[in-house]
């Protein structure tokens, strides 16, 4: 058995990634346009640029950590390290069709979120 490639380590990573999801918003973070880029080096060393939907985003402080275990954790993955940017900001736009059909947006999606949680308007 061959080893895997770096196009085959990213799938992998992608689909780890879509197992993690802010728990403001029902959509997996990689739909939900939060990860920028994804680098994998000849060692199979992976380098992760992602974003949050705000600077105040109340699961900051853990969700780069949970990205970069899930990261950590696929086979064949020697190292893992997550950069979290700001540059350029987080829009809706971002989302994937998935994510935007499953939040029930039609054509252009709102500027405004509502929490689950609080069921108050959050700037997005």
């Amino acid at each position: 058995m061959s080893e895997p490639t770096s196009d085959d380590i990213k799938t992998k990573v992608i689909e780890a990634l879509r197992t993690v999801h802010d728990p403001e918003i029902p959509v997996n973070i990689y739909d939900l346009g939060l990860i920028y880029e994804i680098e994998v080096d000849e060692v199979c060393a992976v380098a992760i640029r992602m974003t949050l939907t705000s600077p105040a985003c109340p699961v900051a402080g853990i969700l780069p950590g949970q990205v970069e275990s899930k990261a950590k954790g696929v086979e064949g993955v020697s190292a893992a390290k997550v950069e979290l940017v700001w540059e350029p900001p987080w829009s809706p736009e971002r989302m994937s069709e998935a994510a935007k059909l499953q939040l029930g947006f039609e054509d252009d999606p709102p500027t405004e979120f509502v929490s689950q949680d609080s069921f108050t308007k959050k700037p997005l």
